[in-house]
Formats: C-alpha cells, structure tokens, sequence
C-alpha cells in the first residue's frame, strides 16, 4: 500500500461517518478530561495552538478558539468545512499533517486527539519531529498514541466506512517522542469510553520542548 492510499481512506471515511462520528465522540468523558488539561497548558493571552486532526471542532476546537488563536488541521474536508462553520473564530485548513507547511517555532501548543493513529506509523518519528519544529521553545505537545502494535490495519466497516489505523505500543511511542526531543512531563494509558470502545486503550502524553531549544 503506497502512502497515500491510507490517507485517502481516512479522509473519504471521515468524509462518510462525519455526522455519526460527531455523535458517537463528542461526549466522551475521557476526551473532555484531556481537553481540560490543554486548556491549562495555555499561556495568559491564550496563544497560538495547533490542533492536528481537528474534525468538525466539537468540542475541543471550539473550547480553545475562546481561548487562542486556533489553527486546525484535517484531511477530511467534509469535517474541515463543519469546522469552519462550527468555530468561525478559528483557522482551519484541509491537509495532510505530514505535507503541510506551517512556520516554525510558531505554537505554544499542538494537540493531537486521536490523530496520530490514523497516519502510517513509519511516518511518526517525522510527524514528532515536525511538532517539535513548529513548537516555541517552551512550548507544550498534548497527543494521544496508540497502546499497542497495530500495523496498516484497514477496518472495512468503522461507524459505517472503511477506515485505517496504525501505531505502535506504549513504550515505542515513549521512546519516539524523546527521540524528538521533546520531553515527557505525564504520560497514562487510559480505556476509551466511547460506545464500543469499551476495550480500547490510548497512551496519552503531555510533553514539553525545552525551553533551551
């Protein structure tokens, strides 16, 4: 499977499931408790933040574009145009997180939910590096990885379309972020509670570019 073959099918299945997958997330206590924890991570004034993989904005893009400048970042543009709709006050482009090009050293934040396990897992020691590239000194990474190994996996049936999934497990994820440079301030594996999803199980990471940098 080339490269972008599962980018194409994340972004057609998102493009599908975008009205059921806002359904079936957006009351996720689990996402609300880490959306509650970014929004401590802000710096008075709020910001810049990134969010990667931001989908239809709810409702964590719309809880931070009250807060900061917002870009927003989603390959699906069925979900980028909700978005735009949804969070007027915030910037939201329709790309490939691994194409883009945003200015360095731009962004207080960049937060990822539930993103990175949609892209190639090769590709996620060069999505770190990037994150840390478009990172401030000082600045703050808050992202969930996957848990454990999953390779190219193709779900012919996810919320009703196909879509694809990749990532390693906790300790690679851990060690991959420290490769980027960033450093690891928090880290826990917690079960998913969206319906379904009992079973499911996310690393979750807060981790900071030194200010040094």
């Amino acid at each position: 499977m080339g490269d972008a073959e599962p980018k194409k099918l994340v972004a057609a299945g998102y493009d599908a499931i975008a009205a059921r997958y806002l359904e079936w997330s957006s009351g996720s206590r689990v996402r609300l408790h880490y959306l509650g924890k970014l929004l401590h991570l802000l710096p008075p004034g709020g910001g810049e933040v990134l969010e990667l993989g931001c989908g239809a904005g709810l409702p964590v893009s719309r809880a931070l574009a009250k807060r900061c400048r917002l870009t927003g970042v989603d390959i699906s543009p069925v979900q980028v145009n909700r978005a735009r709709r949804t969070v007027p006050a915030g910037t939201f482009l329709c790309a490939d997180m691994m194409a883009i090009a945003l200015p360095p050293a731009h962004f207080d934040v960049v937060a990822a939910f539930y993103a990175f396990t949609h892209v190639p897992r090769c590709e996620h020691a060069e999505l770190l590096g990037r994150v840390f590239t478009w990172l401030r000194p000082g600045g703050w990474l808050l992202a969930s990885f996957g848990s454990g190994d999953c390779c190219d996996l193709i779900v012919h049936n996810w919320l009703g379309a196909p879509n694809f999934f990749s990532h390693f497990n906790a300790d690679t994820n851990l060690h991959l972020i420290k490769t980027s440079g960033l450093e690891i301030v928090e880290q826990a594996i917690t079960p998913q509670d969206e319906e379904g999803e009992e079973h499911t199980k996310f690393l979750w990471v807060t981790a900071r570019k030194p200010a040094s940098a």
